[in-house]
């Protein structure tokens, strides 16, 4: 499944709205989204799932990349 994650790029600082990123990844399921990305210092805002017509709506995005991350 292809995750939609909010983030902040400053753990330290507190989230602004205007200072959010996205990015894309699949996964197995939210928990295993936190674990790929464990590794990486965001702060990760909230994170959801795409399917159906929203997949298809982001797929047309160009910013959508969906990211690789090796388990």
């Amino acid at each position: 499944m292809i995750f939609k994650v909010f983030y902040q790029e400053n753990v330290d600082e507190v989230p602004v709205r205007e200072k959010t990123k996205t990015l894309y990844i699949e996964a197995e399921s939210e928990r295993d989204v936190r674990r790929k990305l464990e590794s990486r210092p965001i702060n990760i805002e909230y994170i959801q799932p795409l399917e159906g017509a929203h997949l298809e709506y982001e797929k047309k995005s160009p910013n959508f990349q969906v990211l690789e991350i090796s388990s």
